[in-house]
C-alpha cells in the first residue's frame, strides 16, 4: 500500500533526498534530474518517475501535484567555491523556477538544501531574498545548518543549509515553527564503513607513484583519513572524513586516503556512499569511477535527511489528526 502522503523531488541527484523521504514513509511520485549519469544511478535504486533534463524547460502544469516538493539546488552560484554571483548568474534563476512550482502545486512542506556558505552570501541578502519570496507566498520559513557527524550518525565532516517551510493554511497556527531534529551521539567509526579486503589494484599508491614516499612517511593511523595538497599530506585527526566534494571525479589525487593492510589507497566509490550514509542495498552502476566519485560528492547526507523528513511527518499527522478530531466534533 502507498504511503498517503506524496514528494516531488527537483535537482534529484542519485536519490540522497528521495531515499530519506521514502524510509521516513513518503511515497515519491517523480524526480528531475539534468546529469545523464547520476540519472542511470538514480533508475538503479527508484523505480518512479524520472525526468531527465533541464529543470528550466519542466512544464510545471504537466506534473503531478504533491505533498511535499524538496529542491537541492544548485549550490555554484552561493558557494565561496564558485563565483558569488549569486541571483545575478543565471543559474541563480533556479530558485525563482522553484517558485513557479510552488505558485503551480501550493505543496504543504516545501524542503530546500543548500551549502552553509548560503547564508552569509551577499552579506545575508541571497537569504532574505529566498525567504522573503517563500513568505510572500504564505509559508512559514525556519532554517538551520546541521552537520552530518551531529545529525547522521556518520563520521563525515559535512554542513548543509536546511530551509523548511510549511503551508500556513495547512498548519492553521499563527505561531508555528519546524523543530529541527535534536544532536545526537556519533557511534560510527571510519572503521565500521572502510572495506577491510584488498579492493582493487587501481586504488592503491605503489611505489611507481611520485608521491609514494611522502604518503609512507605521512598515512600511518588506521583510524585517520589523509588529503594529498601536493606539496604536503594533510591528517584529519578528529577521526572524521573530511567533506567530500564533487572535484573527487575529476581525477588527480582528491580522493581521500586511508591506510589498511593492504597499503595506503584511495577511498572506494562505495566508501564515499556509505559515508553519505547510503545502504550498501543502494546500487552503484556500471559507469566510471570519476563519475560515482562526483556523484556522491555532489550527494546529500542521506540519514540527516531522514531524520527530517521523519520530522516533517510527524508535524503533517499531527496536523491532518487534529483537522479530523474538528470535522467530527
Amino acid at each position: 500500500m502507498e504511503n498517503k502522503y506524496t514528494v516531488g523531488s527537483l535537482y534529484a541527484g542519485v536519490g540522497g533526498i528521495c531515499l530519506g523521504f521514502e524510509k521516513s514513509g513518503f511515497t515519491l511520485k517523480w524526480a528531475n534530474e539534468f546529469d545523464k549519469k547520476a540519472c542511470i544511478t538514480y533508475r538503479n535504486n527508484f523505480k518512479h518517475n524520472l525526468i531527465e533534463g533541464d529543470v528550466m524547460e519542466l512544464d510545471v502544469t504537466s506534473l503531478e501535484k504533491v505533498d511535499i516538493l524538496t529542491a537541492g539546488f544548485p549550490c555554484q552560484p552561493f558557494s565561496l567555491a564558485g563565483h558569488r554571483k549569486g541571483f545575478n548568474d543565471s543559474r541563480g534563476n533556479h530558485f525563482f523556477k522553484i517558485l513557479d512550482f510552488i505558485d503551480e502545486m501550493r505543496p504543504k512542506v516545501v524542503f530546500l538544501e543548500n551549502v552553509k556558505n548560503l547564508r552569509g552570501h551577499d552579506k545575508g541578502n541571497t537569504l532574505k531574498v529566498i525567504q522573503s519570496e517563500i513568505k510572500k507566498r504564505n509559508y512559514t520559513f525556519d532554517s538551520s545548518v546541521l552537520n552530518t557527524k551531529d545529525f547522521g550518525n556518520t563520521p563525515h565532516n559535512r554542513e548543509r543549509l536546511f530551509m523548511i517551510a510549511f503551508d500556513k493554511e495547512f498548519v492553521n497556527n499563527k505561531k508555528f515553527k519546524f523543530q529541527f531534529p535534536e544532536k545526537e551521539h556519533l557511534t560510527k567509526s571510519l572503521q565500521d564503513l572502510i572495506i577491510t579486503d584488498k579492493v582493487p589494484d587501481k586504488f592503491y599508491y605503489t611505489e611507481d607513484k611520485y608521491m609514494y614516499n611522502m604518503l609512507k612517511e605521512s598515512v600511518v593511523n588506521k583510524n585517520h583519513i589523509y588529503q594529498f595538497r601536493r606539496q604536503y599530506v594533510r591528517e584529519n585527526k578528529s577521526g572524521l572524513c573530511p567533506t567530500l566534494t564533487a572535484n573527487m571525479g575529476t581525477g588527480g589525487h582528491n580522493v581521500p586516503i586511508i591506510i589498511t593492510d593492504h597499503g595506503f589507497r584511495k577511498l572506494t566509490p562505495r566508501e564515499c556512499f556509505r559515508l553519505q550514509g547510503f545502504p550498501d542495498e543502494y546500487k552503484l552502476p556500471a559507469i566510471s569511477n570519476s563519475s560515482l566519485y562526483k556523484q556522491a560528492g555532489n550527494s546529500v547526507s542521506m540519514p540527516v535527511i531522514q531524520r527530517l523528513a521523519a520530522e516533517i511527518f510527524k508535524v503533517i499527522e499531527k496536523v491532518e489528526a487534529k483537522k479530523l478530531k474538528t470535522e467530527k466534533a
